[in-house]
This record gives structure tokens, C-alpha cells and sequence, in this order.
């Protein structure tokens, strides 16, 4: 049990709430199990015995017993779950439904318990029950630390050295001693069971001394210390990333230079209008020409269907209330909303004509089909995305003039809506359900650990998943950190994946533009109204100034609603990121690590991973996170169980947010609309996210914002880095500087970067670039269709 614990790694953020009777229940439920485990084991062995005059037979039909015995119980829970499935309606879907891998991993399951028990039962009738119990004891506590050893030798996670030399410590005596005094035994008492060592030589002991040797040595050449902070070299070098990103997206100074990248950037010419478009970016001033990837990543795979077929599905979608899916048609250089618009997204299509018109006379016709849900809803299979994309990767017809007009009468392309709405879809409805598996990895690579794994202890953070994009506690790669291919402990960790509020996905491409999306969807990113439309501004006034960063309150600070996903009774609420991290926050019931000087180091300036109790994490950190007025989608008993858990506090004005230093910035539903007013502002937005929007190459973490896993398990470390600690921990004083000078220079930064490449301005010469491209996709002449310099 030692091994064990100290091999399981940190304590994941999925909430345990304090105010339910599981957190003590279920840790005594398992100790009751494991004692029964003894009972029953011990009660085995002495059927299995071997009498004084060895009756084979005798053995052979305690062990037929024992069949019986087992076959018996699980006819009783295979009746027991019969009668659930008859007697609960409403549960027989997900009951019948499981996929391949899930059968497949039961499978494999109940093959290793099944030899384990036929190897348990022939070693306990060989060599008897405490022979067999040390000898899998020793095995097992040595097999898991050294495993933890070779598979964790970074700085973090810390083990636990004490237990985990009691444990080797406990094994190896346990070892010897018991075969000490069984070779002493066998001279007096005649055993029951063949002696397994008639005689432990000295030899045996010295391989075990040798073993424990390279045990420890093993354990001993992990590295506890680190010469420096992660995140100042994550600071220093995000400078030299944003510098080289800055340099390439704008290089174009003139038209010539615009042209000649695209056509090398993206192996084609750049669509008609494109001399348009930029002088269009260039009178605005904007600093970004050349680097419009995400539009070439969304775009791509579309080259793969017709024109005719992608205006088709934008008819099918549109025509369809059902579908959540709200069209906008150019005609003319004017764009207009389509009928059968929902009231309460009129605001949303308003702000989408606002910003269209800003640039509509030189656009094409064309419609346009805009997800009305918060949720992404195109996730292609993998293998069929990819050969889709390898279709659209360069000109079908490099060496043809192109022709820079559109198609003449291309309205007439475009299918008008029935006055009867279209009852045919092609999305499924997901809303209450988990997606991870049916819609999240179905974008990764067949052998991605997320398509590979299912984990099931949410207790624990998945330690290898965080590698990849981490170094230490701290977010190193905030791109990679977005990829779900190596993370399938996500299925537990957002509200989008454990129960969505208003989710129709589907897995054929389909032509719509959404707001925000997470890693494996393919809906198209466009600006969003929110930000284009103020509905979250930055405007302090009044008694809400924005003061200088040194004279704001040392706080982080989170005010917010339970709207990332529906908690519709069966617990889901635990794993979704807002209440994890109001959890932490509030009702933090583990330690936790934090990188603080430690004097045992070799030399003063080594920092080491320290356990921080939760009252000490308190004292020292201040964090203001709560959830706003009541808690809302949710069902059962789910409502009172938060209500109880967290503190409910009253709505505060949004610009009361410019009085704290730190500012957090989660998901909701989707994409959170506060990000580019924190940007805005005088104070350090903190992010944590699983959507991405269209502006996210544009932003580089650590210089423009402080990027959070959303394993939320480095939070509580990240805002030492920044406020400082000072204080008692663990018996001994600990001083942490507080970092006001790195915290104002990244929130400056981000502020003067976001005036210069998130204005609104920036949003409408994204969306213009992008609308250019879906006019060249949509029209029957694409592969004729460009801008040649010097054809005009």
C-alpha cells in the first residue's frame, strides 16, 4: 500500500466535495474490500490444503468447489444487473452501448483475472498461502517503484522518499525473514505444504542486499532540484518566439511581397480580390499580411468537395431550424440574415451583418451557415480528413492563367429556402451525453494514446499526459497543450466532453463557421459578434478604474457561472473545469506542490517541489474564486450537492474586475468572450482553455498571458511565482520575492499587443481574407479562379 501510494502521482483537481459523504465513505469502503480480499483468500487456502496424507483427489474437488463458488457469484450480479436493466428504462441505452475498444479492454481484463486467480490458487497449493503472499508482495513493491523511478525522473512530480524507503525497506525484511524462519521450521514441525527453501544460503541474502542497492541508486539519481525557475526560461524564450512569428506574418510591405508569400506559404495563388483585401489591411494599419494559417488549416479539406456539393450542404444546414444553424447570404455587396432566425442569437447575426457590410462590395455571392450553439459541431474520422486534406494542398492547376473575377450570376448557384423548414440532418444530437470518444479522438491518429487509453482514476493526474506540453508544473507548449491526441484524461476534465448543454455534431464535413473549437472538429473560425459587438468591454470609469499594476490587490480573481456543461444528476459537475477550480480555490481538501528555495539543496539558489498543506496555501496565496448568484444547468440532485459545496456569492460590474492583479479566464459552454478585455486591461489575465479561436497564433504565451493547464494543477504554483509567498511552511519560514515587475511586463505587453492586432479592425480583415477564400472554394470555376500580378 505504500508503494502504491507513493508511485500514484499528485492528486488530480477533480473535485471531492467535502459536504458529501463520499470523500470519508469510500476511502473505508475500500479498506473494508481489501480486508475481505484477506478473508477470502485465507478461507481459499485452508480449503486448498493439503491434508496430513496429501488426498489429490481430495484437493482436485476443492478446487471444483471454488469454481462453483466463483460461477455462482457472477450468475447472482449478472441476475442483479438484469433486473437494473429491467426495472430502469431509461438507463438501457447506455447500458447496451459500448464500443469495440470498451469490449475489448473487458476482455483483456477478465483474462488477467482469471489467470491470476488459476496462478493465485497453484501457488497457494504448492507452496502455501504465506510463502506465495511475501513472495508477491516483495515482487510487486519493487516492480512499482522502480517503474515509478525509470518512467518519472524529472524534478516533478516529487516522491515521497520516507515511504518509499519503508516500503523496499518492509519488502526485503518481510523476504528474509519469512524464508529464514521456514528453513528454521522445517527441522521441528513437519509442514502441511512442500518447503519451498530447504536452505537460504548466504548468496541469496547478498543478491538481495545488491538488489536493494540498485533500487535505491535508481531512486537517488532522480533529480529533486532544479537551478532555476521554469518560468523564467519560459518567459525568455517566448520572446524569441513572439519576435520570429512577428517578423513572418508581416513581411509583405507591398502588394508583390504579399502575393509572392501566399503563393509560397500556401502553394497557390491568392484568390480574386485579394489587391482589394490588401489595401483594405494595409489603410488600417495592420501588422499582420502573410500569417493566416488557421484560415488555411479550416479551408483545406473543403477542397475535396465540389462546389456544387458544399452549397448544397450550406442549404441542408441552413434550412433546417432544427440543426441550430442560422444562414447570412451576400447578394450584391449587402449581406442580409435569412428567415426563421431564433430571437435570442438576433444579436449575434446583427453583429455578423455589422462587420460583413464593412467590406461586403467586394465579395461574391454567396451564403453563409453560422453555428448558433457555443459547442463545435464537424468532427471527421481521422483517416478520412486526412486524405481530404491532402487534396486541397496545392493548385490542381499550377500552370494555368487564372482568371481574377468570380463567376457571373453565381446567386443563382446558391439554392433558395423553402418556406417549409427541412426535416433532414446530418447531425446527431449529443447534448447530456459524453463525446470524448464518438466525437473528440475520432481526429487523432489510430495509435494516439487518446484513442489507445481509458482511464478510469480520476483521482489521480495523468502525469504522462501532461509531459508533452509541460515543463515542471508550468505550460511550456501552449499549442500542443490544445491537442487531445495525448491527453485522455481530458474525457473527465471539461464540461464539453462529460455533458454538453446543446451539442449536434456530425461526423461529415459540413460547411460551418463557428465561434471557437477544441482539437479533431473542423468547424470554420471566424471573429465572434461577442467581441466585435462589446458585449464584454473593457471600460473603466467611475468608481472602476484600471489603477497601475503595483497598486492593484495581490489577488487572482474569478467571478463566473456553472454553464460549461448540464449536470443532469449523475455527478458529472466534478470534472468540469469551473467547479474544479472553484474547488481548489475554496474548498481545497489535498496538498499541494509548490517550487520553493529548500535548504537541503546543494546550493542555496536550488528550488525543490514542496508539499503545501491546504490551510498554508491559504495563508500565504490569495485567490477570490466563486461562482455568481445560482447554480444553473444542472438536475437531481446535482443542484442541492453544489449548491452545498460552494459558496454562492452575488453578481459583481464586470468592471470592478480592474482592481485585482491577476485575472482568470476559463471555458464556458465554449470560448470565454472576457479574454480580450483582461488582454485590454492593466492587470495579468491567467487562462485556462480548451476552445481555440481565430486570434490564437497571434497571441504568445508567457509574454501576452500566463497559460494554465486545465488540469488546474500548477495554479496554485503559478500564482506563487507571481505574488510571492512569505510564511511558515512545514515547520520552516519560506520567503518567495513577489514578481510584480515580471507580472506588469507581460501585462503590458499583452495590452499593447492587443491594440495592435485584436481591434476590431483586425477582426474585419480576418473575416474579409476568409470570406474571399470560401468565395473562391464555393464557385464552379475555383481551380481557374486567382489574382495574377500584372493580368490587370
Amino acid at each position: 500500500m505504500l508503494a502504491l501510494t507513493t508511485s500514484s502521482g499528485p492528486k488530480s483537481s477533480y473535485v471531492c466535495a467535502r459536504v458529501l459523504p463520499y470523500s470519508k465513505s469510500i476511502p473505508l469502503l475500500q479498506h473494508v474490500g481489501t480486508l475481505l480480499d484477506c478473508g477470502i483468500v485465507i478461507i481459499v487456502a485452508q480449503l486448498i490444503k493439503r491434508g496430513k496424507h496429501g488426498e489429490a483427489h481430495e484437493v482436485g474437488r476443492r478446487h471444483v468447489a471454488i469454481g462453483w463458488a466463483f460461477t455462482i457469484s457472477s450468475t447472482f450480479l449478472a441476475l442483479v444487473g438484469l433486473a437494473y436493466y429491467v426495472s430502469q428504462p431509461e438507463d438501457r441505452h447506455w447500458i447496451t452501448t459500448f464500443t469495440s475498444t470498451y469490449a475489448w479492454s473487458s476482455a483483456k481484463l477478465a483474462a488477467a483475472a482469471a489467470l491470476t486467480t488459476v496462478c493465485g490458487l497453484h501457488a497457494i497449493s504448492r507452496v502455501g498461502l504465506k510463502t506465495a503472499s511475501v513472495v508477491v508482495v516483495f515482487t510487486c513493491t519493487y516492480t512499482i517503484s522502480l517503474a515509478w523511478a525509470w518512467s518519472n525522473s524529472q524534478p516533478f512530480p516529487p516522491i515521497a522518499s520516507r515511504s518509499v524507503l519503508v516500503s523496499l525497506s518492509l519488502a526485503l525484511l518481510g523476504l528474509g525473514l519469512h524464508f529464514n524462519i521456514e528453513t528454521a521450521s522445517e527441522d521441528r514441525v513437519k509442514p502441511s505444504v512442500k518447503p519451498t527453501f530447504t536452505r537460504v544460503p548466504a548468496w541469496f541474502y547478498l543478491s538481495l542486499i545488491t538488489l536493494f542497492v540498485v533500487r535505491g541508486s535508481l531512486w537517488f539519481s532522480k533529480s529533486s532540484y532544479v537551478s532555476y525557475h521554469p518560468i523564467d526560461l519560459l518567459i525568455f524564450d517566448a520572446k524569441f518566439y513572439h519576435e520570429a512569428w512577428r517578423k513572418q506574418a508581416s513581411s509583405g510591405k507591398q502588394l508583390e511581397d504579399a502575393w509572392k508569400n501566399y503563393r509560397t506559404r500556401y502553394n497557390r495563388v491568392p484568390p480574386p480580390g485579394f489587391d482589394e483585401w490588401y489595401r483594405y489591411a494595409t489603410s488600417r494599419s495592420s501588422l499582420v499580411v502573410d500569417d493566416f494559417d488557421s484560415i488555411y488549416r479550416d479551408l483545406q479539406p473543403f477542397w475535396d468537395l465540389a462546389p456544387a456539393e458544399i452549397r448544397q450542404r450550406t442549404w441542408e444546414i441552413i434550412s433546417n431550424p432544427w440543426n441550430d444553424i442560422a444562414g447570412i447570404s451576400v447578394r450584391n455587396g449587402k449581406a442580409d440574415i435569412s428567415p426563421n432566425v431564433m430571437p435570442t442569437h438576433r444579436w449575434m447575426l446583427d453583429g455578423l451583418v455589422n462587420m460583413i457590410d464593412q467590406f461586403a462590395k467586394w465579395l461574391p455571392d454567396m451564403d453563409l451557415a453560422f453555428n448558433l450553439n457555443d459547442e463545435c459541431r464537424v468532427a471527421v474520422p481521422f483517416s478520412v480528413i486526412e486524405s481530404m486534406r491532402k487534396v486541397g494542398q496545392s493548385d490542381r492547376n499550377p500552370d494555368r492563367r487564372k482568371d481574377p473575377h468570380f463567376s457571373n450570376d453565381r446567386a443563382a448557384g446558391w439554392t433558395p429556402l423553402p418556406e417549409a423548414p427541412n426535416t433532414e440532418s446530418r447531425f446527431k444530437e449529443l447534448s447530456f451525453q459524453r463525446t470524448f470518444y464518438e466525437f473528440g479522438a475520432v481526429g487523432c491518429p489510430p495509435n494516439s494514446s487518446a484513442l489507445r487509453n481509458r482511464l478510469w482514476n480520476t483521482n489521480t493526474l495523468c502525469t504522462t499526459c501532461t509531459y508533452p506540453h509541460s515543463l515542471g508544473q508550468f505550460v511550456s507548449d501552449w499549442t500542443l497543450l490544445g491537442n487531445i491526441c495525448h491527453q485522455p484524461d481530458i474525457a473527465n476534465l471539461h464540461g464539453f466532453y462529460l455533458s454538453p448543454a446543446a451539442s449536434k455534431a456530425s461526423h461529415e464535413l459540413m460547411p460551418v463557421f463557428s465561434q471557437s473549437k477544441v482539437h479533431g472538429y473542423n468547424d470554420i473560425l471566424y471573429p465572434s459578434a461577442w467581441n466585435y459587438m462589446d458585449k464584454a468591454k473593457y471600460d473603466p470609469g467611475g468608481d472602476n478604474l484600471d489603477p497601475p499594476f503595483k497598486d492593484k490587490d495581490n489577488v487572482l480573481f474569478w467571478r463566473g457561472a456553472t454553464s460549461e456543461g448540464v449536470s443532469p444528476g449523475s455527478g458529472t459537475w466534478k470534472g468540469m473545469t469551473r467547479q474544479r477550480m472553484v474547488h481548489l480555490s475554496n474548498n481545497l481538501t489535498t496538498a499541494q506542490h509548490v517550487l520553493l528555495p529548500y535548504p537541503t539543496a546543494p546550493l542555496p539558489e536550488k528550488l525543490a517541489y514542496v508539499t503545501v498543506t491546504p490551510t498554508e496555501l491559504k495563508t500565504l496565496l490569495n485567490m477570490d474564486v466563486a461562482i455568481v448568484d445560482r447554480i444553473v444547468r444542472c438536475g437531481g440532485r446535482d443542484c442541492p450537492d453544489q449548491d452545498a459545496e460552494f459558496g454562492l456569492v452575488q453578481p459583481t460590474d464586470f468592471q470592478s474586475h480592474w482592481r485585482y492583479k491577476y485575472l482568470l479566464d476559463l471555458d464556458g459552454a465554449g470560448f470565454s468572450g472576457r479574454f480580450l478585455p483582461f488582454l485590454q486591461s492593466r492587470s495579468l489575465p491567467f487562462k485556462a482553455a480548451l476552445f481555440r479561436e481565430w486570434y490564437d497564433s497571434r497571441l504568445t504565451p508567457w509574454l501576452h498571458f500566463v497559460p494554465l493547464d486545465l488540469r488546474l494543477h500548477g495554479v496554485w504554483d503559478t500564482l506563487a511565482y507571481f505574488a510571492g509567498m512569505k510564511g511558515n511552511v512545514g515547520g520552516r519560514d519560506v520567503l518567495v520575492k513577489r514578481r510584480d515587475k515580471e507580472g506588469e511586463l507581460i501585462a503590458e505587453r499583452g495590452r499593447e499587443w492587443a491594440e495592435k492586432v485584436l481591434r476590431k479592425e483586425d477582426m474585419e480583415i480576418y473575416f474579409f481574407r476568409l470570406l474571399l477564400e470560401w468565395g473562391r472554394l464555393t464557385d464552379d470555376r475555383r481551380d481557374e479562379l486567382g489574382l495574377e500580378l500584372g493580368l490587370e
